[in-house]
């Protein structure tokens, strides 16, 4: 198997600058390595970290130690020193992420908001747009929902457009946040085949799985996320 993340010993802390510089440590010497064609789920206990984790791994939160390489057009690329430029490459073409809200631009329809990841890739409108519309189908969004902007949709609606929008490009490494919280059993079932399928097709995923069934359906292994043990608090006598 091809490994498509490695991460050694990363580490994270937040610096609150509105309570006199309190430092919260979040992650702590964290290593983890993702190969191709499986799927990893996150497991530890609520606050233990797992969502700033997956934050990291996208390079939306920069860790203040550690290596984070991620296989990039064949090469493997340290993702702590990226660019700009680079990290929106490898966003647009190599990493996805599903995270639990569904954040969007007013006015614009479901169906672009879909279709948009398609586009860099070559797809034309019209062809991007069709595309969008079989995965909202088979995610069960009514077909009078897509020209709709979906901040007027319930949260399981919101949810499976965020689903389509993020999996929709074959990216080779996906990051899940939760996917399925906010669906119903069936629609689950749905996520479940998709997750499945961009197994077998070689990409590799780790997510968050709170519901146990969904976790076992579709995990190959866990990744117990530690948490970070904070220092007890002193007094002056």
């Amino acid at each position: 198997m091809t490994v498509l993340i490695q991460a050694r010993g990363l580490s994270k802390t937040f610096v609150l600058h509105q309570q006199d510089g309190l430092t919260l440590p979040v992650l702590h010497d964290v290593s983890l390595t993702l190969h191709s064609g499986e799927c990893v789920a996150l497991c530890g206990p609520s606050g233990a970290g797992k969502s700033s984790l997956l934050k990291a791994l996208y390079a939306n939160y920069l860790v203040q130690q550690g290596s984070l390489t991620l296989l990039h057009h064949g090469q493997m690329v340290e993702l702590t020193r990226a660019t700009p430029p680079q990290l929106i490459a490898i966003r647009e073409q190599t990493l996805g992420y599903v995270s639990q809200f569904l954040r969007v631009i007013p006015r614009v329809p479901a169906l672009d908001l879909v279709a948009e990841p398609l586009l860099p890739r070559g797809y034309t409108q019209a062809e991007a747009r069709r595309e969008a519309g079989e995965w909202l189908a088979r995610l069960n969004i009514p077909e009078r929902l897509w020209q709709l902007p979906p901040a007027t949709f319930s949260g399981g609606e919101q949810q499976r457009v965020n689903i389509a929008r993020g999996m929709i490009a074959p990216r080779p490494i996906l990051l899940l946040d939760e996917p399925t919280a906010s669906l119903d059993a069936a629609n689950r079932q749905v996520v479940i085949q998709l997750i499945q399928e961009a197994k077998a097709r070689g990409a590799g995923l780790i997510g968050i799985f709170h519901d146990q069934d969904t976790r076992e359906a579709v995990a190959d292994r866990l990744y117990d996320v530690q948490a970070v043990k904070l220092p007890e608090p002193t007094t002056e006598d």
